[in-house]
Order: structure tokens, then sequence, then C-alpha cells
């Protein structure tokens, strides 16, 4: 049956428009400047994921099935990669003038990038020690001949291209264990990147040849190494299978080729040769190929001056904690009396680390069990479920080794886990467990008593500071009792496990959100009201897709809100347009998944670890759970209601499929400013005199 593409997009080209809006932030002008310049280092970095991974898998997919089509466009591998490169060149160009605006304001406070040309004879002086002291004894150039083969670069690994007498090549790699950038000494914060100063005295490293061009080059491989057509006999150790793949991740196939600032055709050819690349795969950048310096410079700002870093960065703000808990008692009583809510960064992570501290150290507690998809490098969490163990308490811990360039955390994290007495177990062959969960379980009077977590997002300290997610802990016993099933099942290889109150993908997910909406559309064709609000990072899934078109063409009212990627295009009459969609895209990740069906008090709410994509619906081992609790459901709704008026942040889909700026009258709202300062709890008064969100009262009426 031929599929109808009119209502929707590419997933990778929907991706590309994303990933300009995130450079978009860091040309606005009510963004401090050094956020500006994250901004265009995360666009940088989202970049590079991308063609490792996505272009990484159609590059594998235009090498094996010349009959692939996409089933939201209707293209082949092939054409979608060019499509890619076309729109990259844009981006880079985009990128380019965005990093110059960005450093022309910094510079008025003082911190330059400078090029050679600008340094006094004092400044070369300086940096010529330095070259000689600190980056020559660790330069390891190269030629290429029949003695010296050509090089296998990292990926995105930075090195320095030269042709020499005669159309020999040579080549430098940069060190990635030096430091980034060079200051140079004085009051203003004026720095050389490091990768500018072995160009510039390369010339000396090759002192006996001529050397004829030399420029700044990158190679990105393709990462989307696929464990799923490793053969892994019944004997095999599944960790040191995992540690054997992680090490061909540095030299697969090269899938993009960039230069800084120059290059020309000899070096094009031989380079697009040695690699087997098209010239399409070939880009130019006249800002640096590397933007992880970024965080090194504002570091140094910040030791330096911090009154100066403070005037350049966001303002603070302190996390709070949600109303009707008291901090200064123990966590486990109230939680076993009530449900609670945690809005990450707006209250903090700590909340729920103080639960699994005081667990880990509560004689009625038998034991903890936990799924782990990323953590930070210093985990509490790890130390927590470690002093659990070693008082005695049974600790299962599901650790994810498959996590996308967090594996080699997570292999380090499982070993030290195993070594101090926790019970870890891996995921499936074929199934990411992704599902973010954790069960305390305590003797009881008659029996045990459960406190659940379930969660949008990662145990990640540090993420919890920069994505918006909720936590969900409750002592329910029907959750408690099908997250004892969940685990056990996990435990024993089925995915086919049967849950009264959790939907869990790939079995349940999947046909209970297709149910939810096929109810919306059975009371639509009633004339009842109705009502769809999803949020969730991005929408891929064919099925859902084509569900929620049905959906709209009944009547359905639906707003969605997706950070990323949006293969669903609205507004389309007669077809999309009772579809409403919007992006957010501010100071934090939005992260948090919420699925709500109905109207008013039948009103159904869930959380969830999945996108509507298809890797979650049908691929991972995934986790919706029922908000029941009225008055969390109130609040939830008052946040993605709040979102839903974003002004400031949002941008709305368009009828292409384009993000396009929201028209902001006299009351302009951002709504993760509004968290940020709106959120003020008292935490001596349990009743929450000052609630939130009666301050907002006037958005709603």
């Amino acid at each position: 049956m031929t599929k109808d593409y009119s209502y929707t997009q590419n997933r990778e080209l929907s991706w590309l428009k994303f990933n300009k809006r995130v450079l978009e932030e860091a040309q606005d002008p009510s963004v401090p400047l050094f956020e500006r310049l994250k901004f265009i280092s995360i666009f940088v970095s989202n970049l590079d994921e991308f063609y490792m991974v996505r272009c990484g898998t159609l590059h594998d997919l235009d090498l094996v099935d010349n009959q692939y089509r996409d089933n939201k466009s209707g293209l082949t591998a092939h054409e979608q990669l060019l499509k890619i490169y076309k729109q990259t060149k844009e981006l880079y160009k985009l990128k380019d003038k965005t990093y110059n605006d960005v450093n022309k304001k910094l510079a008025s406070y003082h911190i330059k990038e400078v090029s050679f040309n600008d340094l006094n004879d004092k400044d070369r002086q300086y940096i010529e020690d330095y070259f000689k002291d600190y980056l020559f004894p660790v330069i390891s150039p190269q030629i290429v001949d029949i003695q010296h083969p050509f090089p296998k670069f990292k990926n995105n690994s930075l090195n320095i291209l030269l042709i020499l007498n005669y159309s020999e090549f040579g080549f430098i790699k940069v060190p990635n264990s030096l430091d980034k950038l060079i200051f140079l000494p004085g009051d203003e914060f004026r720095y050389i990147l490091m990768e500018n100063v072995i160009l510039e005295y390369a010339d000396e490293i090759f002192a006996n040849y001529q050397v004829n061009f030399k420029t700044i080059m990158s190679i990105t491989r393709n990462a989307d190494i696929s464990f799923l057509h490793e053969q892994l006999d019944s004997d095999d150790d599944y960790l040191e299978l995992v540690k054997q793949i992680l090490k061909k991740r540095l030299r697969l196939a090269p899938i993009r080729l960039q230069f800084y600032n120059n290059y020309n055709d000899e070096s094009v050819d031989f380079l697009t040769e040695k690699l087997g690349i098209s010239k399409d795969q070939v880009f130019i950048s006249q800002s640096p190929l590397n933007m992880r310096y970024v965080f090194d410079l504002i570091d140094h700002v910040r030791n330096k001056n911090v009154n100066l870093y403070d005037r350049l960065s966001y303002k603070p703000f302190a996390s709070n904690h949600p109303p009707n808990l008291d901090v200064n008692k123990s966590m486990i009583s109230q939680l076993l009396k009530r449900d609670y809510l945690f809005f990450y960064p707006f209250e903090s992570m700590d909340l729920f680390l103080n639960l699994l501290k005081e667990a880990a150290n509560d004689n009625k507690v038998v034991s903890i069990k936990i799924t782990i998809y990323r953590l930070s490098k210093v985990s509490k969490i790890v130390q927590y479920l470690i002093d659990a163990c070693d008082n005695g308490i049974e600790v299962t811990v599901l650790i994810e080794l498959r996590a996308r360039f967090d594996e080699q955390n997570n292999i380090d994290y499982a070993e030290v886990l195993e070594e101090d007495g926790c019970n870890v177990i891996y995921g499936f062959e074929n199934y990411k467990v992704h599902s973010k969960i954790c069960l305390i379980t305590r003797k009881a009077r008659n029996g045990f008593e459960y406190i659940t977590q379930l969660g949008t997002g990662n145990y990640n300290e540090k993420t919890s500071k920069l994505y918006t997610d909720m936590s969900y802990i409750t002592s329910r016993a029907e959750i408690g009792e099908d997250a004892v099933l969940f685990f056990q099942n996990m435990q024993m290889d089925n995915l086919d496990g049967h849950y009264n109150k959790l939907i869990v993908s790939p079995t349940s997910f999947k046909s209970n959100i297709t149910d939810k909406i096929e109810e919306q559309i059975s009371e639509a064709k009633k004339g009842n009201p109705t009502c769809i609000i999803m949020k969730m990072n991005s929408l891929t899934d064919r099925d859902l897709i084509d569900l929620l078109k049905e959906a709209s063409m009944a009547g359905v009212d639906i707003k969605l809100i997706i950070r990323g990627i949006c293969c669903i295009i609205p507004g389309i009459p007669g077809v999309t347009d009772n579809i409403r969609i919007i992006s957010i895209v501010g100071r934090f990740l939005e992260h948090s998944r919420i699925y709500c069906f109905g109207c008013g008090d039948k009103r159904e709410i869930y959380l969830s670890s999945a996108d509507l994509m298809t890797r979650n619906t049908e691929k991972r081992v995934e986790i919706g759970f029922p908000i029941e609790d009225d008055s969390i459901k109130k609040r939830i709704i008052k946040i993605v209601d709040l979102m839903l008026k974003d002004t400031v942040k949002a941008r709305e889909i368009d009828i292409h499929g384009d993000m396009v700026k929201i028209p902001s009258n006299k009351d302009s709202i951002d709504s993760q400013n509004i968290f940020i300062n709106n959120m003020f709890y008292d935490s001596k008064n349990t009743d929450c005199k000052e609630n939130f969100f009666s301050r907002l009262k006037h958005l709603f009426d």
C-alpha cells in the first residue's frame, strides 16, 4: 500500500530544523553571552553525534538495502543523505556568523580569541616558548609514503594536514590530552586555540620540507555500532563483548570530512580518495571544529573574575521542594503517607538521594532494586547502593551497557557494584532497557510495604540540574506490586509480563497509548468534549502519527509539545488542522514525557521514560505510569498549560514543518523562567501558604 506523505516529514531533516533552533538561542540577545557560546558548542556536539549515529545508519542502509525508503517521506537512504549534506552546509554558514557575532560581543568584555596577526613581539615570544616547552615534545608528525601508510585518524579528532614538496602529504595529530586553550599574559582574557598554535609552527616541525599548504581537518566516523549483529555465544561474557565493540568506534567508516578556515582541491581529492567518501561529505567551517574548549574558557573566567562570569551567565537559582514535604523529617515516613512529584531542576534531585540514603541505612528495608541507563561521572546513587549492600540489604541493579556514548561509564560502575556485592544484571540482547524505576521494599506489620520511584529522566545528578524531568514517588501497593513483577520479569528475560497499572514497552505501552487516542476519537464522534495533550522529545512512530491524524480529522483537540524531531505536520486543512505543536528550547533541556487524555475529571495522565518513537515503543523496555493523585494531576496540567502559553522560548511548528516564532502579546511568557522565579515553597509550612500556581492564576483565566 502506498504511503501518504502529505502530512509527514522526514525524521532526519526535522532533526536538523531542531538543531537550527538550538543555534537560534545563541543568536538571542536576551541570552547571556557565555550561555550563547554554550549553545553554539551544544549545536556542534549535537551535529557531531547526528553524523556519527543517524548518518552512520543511513550510510549502512545505503550500502546494504537499496530498496529501503523512509516511511515518512518516501526517500531512499541515499536521497536522505544528499538532503542532509545540503542543509548542513547552510547550517555551517549560520554557525560561523553566530560565532563571529558572539565573539565580537565578548571582545567588548576583554575576552578575545586572537590570531597570530594580533600578537605583538612579547606575545609571540610567549607562544613560541609555550610551543617548545609544552607542545613540541608530545607532537608526532608523520608523512605519507610507501614506508608510512595513511594514518588511522580517531573519530572527530583534530589534525593538521600539510601538502609538502612534490605533492607529498604530512599530518600532525593534535594531542587530545593537552589544554585546549593557551591564555596570553595580561589583564585581558586573550587566548589562542591549541590547534592554531600547532598549525602556525607546522612549518618548523616539517623543516626538512617545503610546506605548500596547511590546514586543520577532522574526520567523523560512523559510530552506529549495532550490537544486534554481534554473535554472542551462551558462554561469552556480555561485559567483555561490549568492551570489545567499543574499541571499534574509533576505527569505523568515515562519514564526514571537515576543514577549518581553508582547503584546496588537492587536499580534498587526496582525502576523499583515501577515506572513500564523496565531495558532498566535505564541509568547510570558518569557526572552530571542536567547541569543547568553551567550557574551559568559561571556567577560566570564573576562576579569575567571578563578577564578570556572573554578568555573562544565567543567574543562579536555588532548587526547592514540593509542597507538604518537610526536608527535616524522615523521607520514608512522609512518602508512606502520600504521593510526591519532583519537578527537576526547579526541585532538587537531592530529595530522592536523601530517600535512597535513608533506605540504605533503614533496618526495615530488605531490598532496593533500580534500573540504570545514565549516571554522572561521580554518582552518590552508586555509593548509597553499595552502602545498602554493606548493611545487608539485597541490592539489584539492572544496568544498560548500551546507553550510547555512556557505555564505558556504565561498564565501570557495573564492575564496581559487582565487586561490592550488588546483584548486577544487564538488559536484553535485542532490547535496550531505558526504564527509570527504583523499588524499595520494607518489612511491615503484615508483610511488606513498597516505595516506588518512577521517572521521565535518568538517575544522573548532573543532568538533573540541566534537564526538565519529573520524578514520581508513591507507596501505592498496586504500583509497588507491579514494580516487583517488573524486576522479576527483567531477571528472567520475560518481556511479556502483565501489569495492573504500569504500561511497559515493547508489549503494552504502545497499545495502551493507541487505546487512549481511540477513546478520544470515539468521544469526538459522539459530540463529547475531547482533548489530547502530549509532551515528548520526539515523535516518529508512523502508526501513532497516522492515528493522531485520524483523531484530528474526527475533531479531537490535540496539543503537542515536542522538543526535537517531529514527523507530523500540523495545520493541514481537513487533515491535521486540529493539531497544534510547539517546541521549547531554553535554559534547560526539555526532557519530560507527559501523556494526557480526556477532559475535566475524566482526564487520565501518564508519565513515562518513553518518547513516541518506534525505537521506544517497539525496540526498548520502557515504562509508562499513571498519575492518580488529584492534586498532582492538577499540578501537571497547570505546568503543561503554562508551557503551551509560552511565547518567548516556544516555537510553533507550521504547515511546512518549520519552527516559527510565536507572536508575542503584552504578556510575554517564558515558562522556564516562571518556574525558576515563582516556585517558592515555605519548607516550614507544610500547608504551603504561598502556592506557585495561585500566583499564575491570571494566565489561565
